[in-house]
């Protein structure tokens, strides 16, 4: 076996996410059951990557794919010299729309990367988080996609507390109501993140700040415990509006969802809207409100932690 390697292959299955929740911002993520499937094998010659769905012929092939840098990189860190390695990725998740795609492929080619090198579970999964939330500047797809279900993440101060390394990302994942689901409605045309990002204002007022952080802790009660909440709660002052000009058709929608009393809100730095709902009618008024526009899509929670897993023999 190649010196520092315990497996020769392994496979995961990375979700969907949504970030923000509308009041959010940064911090609160929830794991949707969309997947992409990811698995790699050790092989004698150089690191090629198959794609098939979102990506297929216009995604590297080789060494530059995302999944296959992240993998790299966590074996060399690790202090293992990376072999060859042959990767496919079975996409399903839309790249570009606010779903977590990014944070899909940095999630599964780290935990890749420590099954092959044999890491302990718990260790790897703060591993990794500190690892892809550090790739993307902020914990909340990370969080999602590691631990499922509704997370809240944030990063330590300077100094840590608790004997806590300064600047570590932590975050936890707590109970979703059962009779929530999501609806997600997702453009045609992508918009990059990094455009979505240089739109915000570098300070808010006030007045914004204590809004959003009012609806922040309302979500968590309306989440775990009481789903009528949750138009007030995911209402936001932040972000969304901030974004309209990139998105007039996304927050055009929101406006008419919300107008109806669905918690419809901006999937992380968009185009795709999100709503939550409880009964199947709040389904059909979201199909009947998007119309033709954009795929709509129905979706439960993931609300379970993601695992790599021994690859089948080929």
């Amino acid at each position: 076996m190649t010196g520092g390697l315990r497996r020769r292959s392994a496979v995961v299955r990375v979700p969907a996410t949504s970030a923000n929740l509308g009041c959010g911002f940064d911090s609160f993520g929830l794991a949707l059951n969309l997947h992409d499937e990811v698995s790699v094998r050790v092989i004698d010659g150089p690191v090629t990557v198959a794609v098939t769905g979102h990506g297929a012929g216009t995604l590297p092939s080789d060494g530059r794919h995302l999944v296959a840098r992240t993998i790299i990189e966590t074996l060399t860190d690790a202090g293992v010299t990376p072999p060859g390695l042959h990767i496919q990725c079975v996409n399903r998740i839309p790249h570009g729309r606010g779903l977590g795609s990014s944070a899909a492929a940095l999630t599964a080619g780290v935990l890749l990367g420590q099954a092959l090198i044999g890491e302990d579970a718990g260790g790897a999964q703060r591993a990794a988080l500190q690892a892809v939330a550090t790739a993307e500047g902020h914990p909340d797809n990370a969080a999602a996609c590691l631990l499922g279900g509704f997370t809240i993440a944030w990063r330590e101060p300077a100094g840590g507390s608790g004997g806590e390394p300064a600047g570590e990302f932590r975050a936890r994942s707590l109970p979703v109501h059962p009779s929530i689901r999501t609806v997600v409605c997702i453009p045609r045309r992508p918009l990059p993140t990094r455009r979505a990002r240089r739109a915000l204002a570098t300070e808010i007022g006030y007045a914004e700040a204590t809004f959003n952080i009012a609806r922040a802790g309302l979500l968590v009660h309306a989440l775990g415990a009481d789903p009528s909440l949750l138009v007030v709660a995911t209402d936001d002052r932040m972000h969304q509006q901030q974004r309209a000009a990139l998105m007039p058709d996304t927050l055009a929608l929101v406006a008419r969802l919300r107008a109806a009393g669905l918690a419809a809100m901006v999937s992380g730095a968009g185009p795709t809207v999100l709503t939550l709902v409880t009964a199947g009618r709040q389904e059909a008024e979201v199909r009947r409100l998007t119309g033709e526009a954009m795929t709509v899509q129905s979706l439960s929670i993931n609300r379970r932690p993601t695992r790599p897993r021994r690859a089948p023999t080929p």
